[in-house]
């Protein structure tokens, strides 16, 4: 006589929730590329905001800066911007070394991106330290000081979120050619960074 096979209801039950999850995952692809993209996009609106007042201050001023403001310095902040933009080729290697699981390569990266991220801030308090102008010296003063630190805030979150990727990246297959969200999403905020100082220093020191 045939014998009937049985049928486990827990590996049933398993198997059906397994095969749920991979459709759900088909059904539902990884957004979180654009969940990054869209809050730069808001941050990006809170820093054009900023500009627009800025030029409008500008535009509506007899004189900018204002009479009597100390001239600025231009050397450092130049160099700062050659730090920040070479920063940006720099975290672009470690994306590239974890899509080739090159893990070792991808944290000296980042750890080289992070020293030029604190060279950078180090040379912005420099910098507020030797100026001749405070914050409320003048409106011109006041913008300054805001844009820039507001923009320094940024680059220190920058600096926080790579350090947390490096400390991540101690266990042994977090991060992979297959799993790099966490850095991906890094590099294109530091890029986002990047740009908005380009802007800030044709803006304060240039024009």
């Amino acid at each position: 006589m045939q014998q009937i096979p049985t049928i486990d209801p827990e590996k049933t039950a398993l198997n059906y929730h397994q095969s749920a999850e991979i459709e759900g995952h088909e059904e539902h692809p990884d957004h979180r590329i654009l969940g990054v993209i869209v809050f730069l996009g808001s941050e990006g609106m809170i820093f054009f905001g900023m500009f627009a007042a800025y030029l409008i201050y500008r535009a509506m001023a007899p004189a900018w800066p204002p009479e009597g403001t100390p001239d600025r310095e231009l050397l450092l902040p130049a160099i700062n911007t050659i730090i920040l933009i070479a920063s940006s080729f720099v975290i672009h290697n470690a994306d590239t070394a974890i899509k080739k699981n090159d893990v070792a390569g991808m944290r000296n990266w980042l750890l080289a991106t992070i020293l030029m991220g604190v060279v950078f801030l180090c040379g912005q308090v420099y910098e507020y330290a030797h100026l001749e102008f405070g914050l409320t010296t003048n409106l011109y003063a006041s913008c300054f000081y805001v844009l820039t630190a507001f923009h320094g805030l940024h680059v220190t979150f920058g600096v926080l979120l790579m350090a947390g990727v490096v400390w991540r990246s101690r266990v042994e297959g977090h991060y992979s050619s297959e799993h790099h969200f966490g850095i991906e999403a890094t590099e294109i905020y530091w890029h986002f960074v990047d740009v908005i100082w380009i802007v800030l220093f044709v803006l304060l020191y240039v024009i």
